[in-house]
């Protein structure tokens, strides 16, 4: 309730200082959301606002129970903007029950009406192992990679036609004037397990039930059922569920996943520098395994290094996959499908 959220941000402000230029995002559900929670979010200090559509079709959100008017969509947004809230992000979700090119084609006539600042537009993860809810969507219909991938050059298409959107890569737009936008040009844009970033070596520390936090050296995940963690804080004792802790290989790996998500190019000398290492002898046995990406016109490879194509960009995934050395063979992985 808005009173829990000022209480909250009351005891938060009590115990930390924030900068005066503070980045701070707040994820909402338009479906409960009142213009009293949107002011006591902007009491506490959020100043960016996200908000998960997946869809603007009634036969997609009935399918997966989720049921957003685009009244009540705009609504959230109007208050926003009103509010003073300085960025607004969209999620939307193609690969959903009874989703076609056609009827998303017109969510993303209704989205770019809405010109939101940012948009993630992410393929939805069918991992019923781990959220047991999904089984429901195992009794319909699911669209085929095929016509995933075509909803994804559909949307690619539609939002950086005459530059309304710079599409950065891994699912994200942002406006060009946007500062990931900007960073990309720059070849400053960062990623983390959260998403893309603009702040470089930044720690990340969670707080709360299933939590993951980054440090240079390390990985840690809180407990991840209510229980646990009450008891483990209420002893007195850090909620950690697990950790890994990073080896030099792993960092000298991340690095390379890092640039290739982020620049869509790789400068070997200017990688080997960095690293302190021969990345082309490092990573001989990796670019070895892209060159079926470069026989499918995905991958440029030059004297110097090399560079992702516009068609490459749809497979960014399988393409930084070719440098992570943890991966288990293709027949035992136990993860989200690529496409």
């Amino acid at each position: 309730r808005p009173d829990e959220i000022r209480r909250l941000g009351d005891i938060i402000h009590k115990h930390f200082k924030f900068s005066t230029d503070i980045e701070a995002s707040v994820e909402v559900d338009p479906r409960r959301l009142t213009r009293d929670h949107l002011v006591a979010l902007r009491e506490v200090g959020f100043n960016r606002a996200s908000m998960g559509v997946q869809d603007f079709n009634p036969k997609v959100q009935e399918a997966i129970h989720r049921i957003q008017p685009r009244a009540m969509t705009q609504q959230a947004i109007d208050w926003m903007r009103e509010l003073g809230y300085g960025s607004i992000n969209l999620d939307l979700i193609y690969g959903l029950p009874h989703q076609t090119p056609e009827t998303f084609n017109e969510t993303l006539d209704t989205v770019l009406a809405m010109k939101p600042d940012r948009l993630a537009v992410f393929s939805y993860a069918h991992v019923p192992w781990i959220k047991p809810s999904q089984k429901i969507l195992e009794q319909k219909v699911l669209p085929t990679p095929e016509s995933k991938l075509n909803v994804l050059k559909l949307v690619i298409e539609r939002l950086t036609t005459n530059d309304q959107y710079v599409y950065i890569g891994m699912d994200h737009f942002a406006r060009p004037n946007d500062e990931l936008a900007v960073a990309q040009r720059n070849k400053q844009l960062q990623r983390n397990f959260q998403g893309y970033s603009t702040r470089a070596g930044s720690d990340i520390y969670a707080f709360g039930m299933s939590g993951v936090s980054q440090i240079p050296d390390a990985y840690w995940q809180n407990e991840k059922e209510l229980p646990k963690y009450q008891d483990a804080v209420d002893a007195g004792r850090v909620p950690l569920h697990k950790a890994y802790l990073v080896t030099a290989e792993d960092k000298i790996r991340r690095e390379a996943i890092m640039r290739t998500m982020c620049d869509l190019s790789l400068d070997f000398a200017a990688m080997s520098q960095k690293l302190g290492i021969n990345f082309e002898q490092h990573f001989a046995s990796e670019l070895a395994l892209l060159a079926p990406f470069q026989a499918d016109g995905l991958v440029n490879r030059t004297p110097t290094g090399l560079e992702v194509t516009d068609a490459g960009r749809l497979f960014i995934r399988n393409i930084a996959m070719c440098f992570d050395n943890t991966l288990a063979p293709l027949g035992e992985r136990r993860h989200s499908k690529t496409i």
